[in-house]
């Protein structure tokens, strides 16, 4: 021990000098004093017959972390025992600071967008967007800057936490899955070997949020609130109402209409699966033309509509620019004004459609469900029912009008 302490003392009172100077300690550990005052432990060894230098750490200088003595030791026998079965310690010195480099470098920030940016095909524009938008709001500022494979379970709570302490419940919900993804990439790729967003029963469960629909029972007292705000109404909105009414489509599929798709001579309307929903889709879009049946109602609705619109591109133009269509808000707004607020929506239409046409008007769900664009959710069901129903659903779309029509003239529900 006395002489361990000697020599340490020794290398602790080495003093600089003009040029630089080894001090050695045997078995090719030695201490460079350099003319500054810094001392540097060094190893020399051969390999493959060419002479070396390790350089092992900083005994005394401004580093923030030194090596002692026995350290120094430590590490020499680590490269001694390197050295036996066949590999130069430095390389594997320097390939462990390229990882050490990699993993500092490959930040959640850097991984998730190339996430992203590799996913691009599979989205739309706008969902791409709101992704970004999520992370850069909620938790790149939370975990953004952290090497992706130092981020723990603690941390990913701790970020999903600030959502939902603004009581974003179903945010948190969507960040948590976004980042299950991202954090799967990343293992994938080797930056990591643990998914830290993979959560169980921490997050406060989500209550289905239905869009808000109004009930079968509602119906007359909803159709007499139409009627009785329809003149306070811009007359392509109160026709978009009735029109959705009558023929329960999406909200964007009816506002988004070129004149181009309807035949008023005939009666007919067909859209182009372009603009469907399941249309839309990047990855395996669904190449099926909707046929809109359209009942007598609905086709004078159009012709009047005509009128107001028919010069234009739409049949819902927005009325700052009319070579776009008019703004989903629009019909909210008009059920704002009718106080329906929060009690329906432009997709309640659709949900009141179903019940009513099956409970009222006694159809079999596949026929209404047709109606609404929807595909067997079953794959074999797909595969084999491409039934469209189509003269079903003519004869349907006109008796779902005419008992609109008795509803709204002697405010019962019983079916026709």
């Amino acid at each position: 021990m006395a002489k361990k302490e000697n020599r340490d003392a020794v290398y602790r009172n080495a003093k600089p000098k003009d040029k630089p100077y080894k001090v050695t300690d045997g078995k090719g550990l030695f201490l460079l004093v350099n003319p500054d005052g810094a001392k540097y432990w060094r190893l020399a060894y051969r390999y493959a017959g060419k002479q070396k230098t390790l350089a092992l750490g900083v005994y005394a200088g401004k580093a923030q972390t030194t090596i002692s003595l026995e350290k120094a030791r430590e590490l020499r026998k680590e490269a001694a025992d390197q050295l036996v079965i066949g590999i130069d310690p430095g390389e594997a010195k320097k390939k462990v600071k390229r990882i050490e480099q990699d993993k500092a470098g490959n930040t959640f920030e850097k991984v998730a967008l190339e996430w992203h940016a590799n996913n691009l095909a599979r989205w739309q524009e706008v969902t791409a967007a709101k992704i970004v938008r999520l992370m850069e709001k909620d938790i790149f500022p939370e975990i953004g800057k952290m090497p992706v494979a130092e981020i723990t379970h603690q941390n990913m709570i701790a970020a999903l936490r600030k959502i939902e302490a603004r009581r974003a419940h179903d945010v948190a919900h969507r960040a948590k899955a976004f980042c299950v993804r991202i954090f799967s990439y990343a293992i994938q790729h080797g930056l990591t070997t643990v998914n830290p967003a993979d959560l169980k029963d921490v997050l406060q469960p989500l209550v289905p949020d239905h869009h808000a629909a109004i009930t079968l029972d509602e119906l007359p007292a909803f159709l007499a609130a139409m009627k009785k705000h329809e003149s306070n109404l811009y007359a392509p909105t109160r026709i978009a109402l009735r029109l959705m009414m009558l023929l329960f489509i999406r909200t964007s599929e009816l506002i988004e209409t070129p004149w181009s798709e309807i035949n008023l001579e005939t009666g007919e309307w067909v859209i182009p699966w372009q603009r469907m929903k399941m249309g839309k889709r990047k990855m395996k879009p669904v190449k099926d033309d909707h046929h809109v049946f359209l009942s007598q109602q609905a086709i004078e609705l159009l012709k009047e509509l005509h009128g107001y619109t028919g010069r234009g591109k739409y049949l819902f133009p927005n009325l700052r620019d009319h070579e776009k269509p008019m703004s989903n808000g629009a019909i909210l707004m008009a059920l704002k004004r009718m106080g329906y607020q929060g009690r329906m929506t432009g997709h309640g239409f659709r949900a009141l459609a179903m019940s009513a046409i099956k409970e009222k008007l006694n159809y079999r769900h596949e026929v209404p469900d047709r109606q609404l664009a929807h595909k067997p959710k079953s794959k074999i069901d797909s595969a084999y029912d491409r039934a469209q129903f189509h003269d079903e659903r003519k004869v349907m779309m006109q008796e779902w009008a005419d008992y609109l029509g008795t509803i709204e003239n002697d405010g019962s529900i019983g079916a026709l």
